[in-house]
């Protein structure tokens, strides 16, 4: 079996979407089966807070990772760009509480990871992946996560909004995990979907202290009448930044069950419940 790393260190600095503190990120090469983790170097010990399911501390419009007192906000984006990309140990080294939205996808994230490459790592010992022999299902109201029998990793998503410019999307994508610039590469595909938000919700969310750094350069904005800021890069751009999300939120894993998960007007916190529930399938 072989793992990978990057083969040097990227950096980005940027504004976080909730705090709407700047931050500046550090991604190092990792050892073999260290895994994806952070670490808070503005924070005395440096304190690391470990990629994992185990670790989800709030999943309020975005997901949020925690070690006692120590947090990191909104870690998706970064996380589906590094497993998309077919990262799997890498140290990320954050000084503030955020993981930076830079344009509000994983483009940049992929593209400084593609510069720099991977390094492949020898793992000694075996891991057979699990395998989903049955669906297994976490909803909410008419929303839903199910993980479903298939042959390789697969995820299928549905929105459907009020909004006319929105309306109902699916978008489905295989996993691929590699550097191939492919016309179904995560890299090309899936990473430059931008997060999106609804005009006539914002006021409300700035009152309760989230989107504090949310601007027209960092989320697509829709209102009745149409996007505030187009063009977008796909025409169903916003079901395709769901699935990042999705990437994002079940890279929490570490490795994907062989399944086919679909999912349909979910949010973060079905994300981790389907998660969790793989995971305690597994133990």
């Amino acid at each position: 079996m072989q793992q990978h790393t990057l083969a040097a260190q990227i950096t980005q600095t940027g504004v976080g979407l909730h705090s709407g503190v700047s931050t500046h990120v550090r991604i190092l090469p990792a050892e073999a089966g260290s895994g994806r983790y952070f670490v808070r170097v503005d924070l005395p010990d440096l304190p690391v807070v470990p990629a994992q399911i185990a670790a989800v501390s709030q999943t309020v419009l975005s997901t949020q990772l925690g070690k006692g007192e120590v947090c990191v906000r909104t870690v998706e984006h970064l996380l589906a760009a590094l497993v998309g990309m077919g990262v799997d140990n890498a140290r990320i080294e954050i000084d503030g509480p955020e993981v930076p939205l830079l344009d509000g996808s994983a483009k940049e994230w992929t593209a400084s990871i593609a510069q720099v490459g991977l390094l492949s790592q020898p793992l000694t010992g075996s891991k057979v992946p699990l395998v989903v022999q049955q669906p297994i299902w976490v909803y909410q109201g008419d929303a839903f996560v199910c993980a479903l029998p298939a042959p390789e990793t697969r995820f299928s998503y549905g929105i459907d909004f009020e909004l006319s410019a929105i309306g109902n999307q699916w978008h489905s994508w295989s996993l691929i995990g590699n550097l191939e610039n492919t016309s179904n590469s995560f890299a090309a595909e899936i990473a430059p979907a931008r997060t999106f938000g609804l005009l006539h919700q914002i006021e409300h969310l700035q009152q309760s202290g989230l989107i504090r750094g949310g601007t027209l350069d960092n989320a697509l904005i829709c209102g009745p009448d149409g996007w505030l800021n187009p063009p977008l890069r796909f025409a169903n751009e916003p079901v395709r930044h769901k699935i990042l999300d999705l990437v994002g939120d079940l890279s929490l894993l570490g490795n994907f069950p062989i399944a086919h998960f679909l999912a349909y007007k979910a949010s973060h916190n079905l994300h981790i419940q389907m998660a969790q529930k793989i995971l305690d399938l597994e133990s």
